[in-house]
């Protein structure tokens, strides 16, 4: 009796990128933290510099980006989140909305200073000068929290 012969498989359907309205969006590379620029639509993205492959967040993620307040590096994490931790030198830096945040000059060095609303006092950077951040009880307390 004859075997049926079974028909050969069906070649993949070939690749056919997203129509491409040229739109582009970034996100750190997850190796060497240099910020990468990628077609809309791609699921991944590999670094030219340190060939990672770093993943691309799904659409409609929003993504926030911070200042890493131990080594300075440019941080991007998904917005809505309390902290992020940096992957060079693991400080968790404290991710805060714009709404839940306050600025006082410094009453030492004039410095703009960010703070948590709540927050009493809030050290400088810059000279060391801890700034009352309560409310106003002199005229030049209340020029400096202006």
């Amino acid at each position: 009796m004859p075997v049926p012969l079974a028909p050969y498989p069906t070649p993949p359907a070939p690749y056919t990128p997203p129509p491409s309205n040229g739109a582009q969006s970034q996100l750190v590379c997850s190796g060497c933290r240099n910020l990468l620029l990628y077609p809309v639509g791609a699921t991944s993205v590999c670094c030219a510099v340190c060939n990672a492959v770093t993943a691309v967040p799904p659409p409609g993620t929003e993504m926030a980006q911070l200042v890493c307040g131990g080594c300075h590096t440019l941080l991007m994490y998904i917005r809505g989140a309390t902290s992020v931790q940096c992957s060079c030198c693991h400080t968790v830096n404290l991710a805060l909305e714009a709404n839940q945040v306050a600025h006082v000059n410094c009453g030492n060095c004039r410095m703009l200073l960010m703070y948590q609303y709540g927050a009493r006092s809030v050290k400088c950077a810059v000279c060391n000068f801890v700034s009352s951040v309560g409310v106003p009880t002199s005229t030049t307390e209340q020029k400096f929290n202006s």
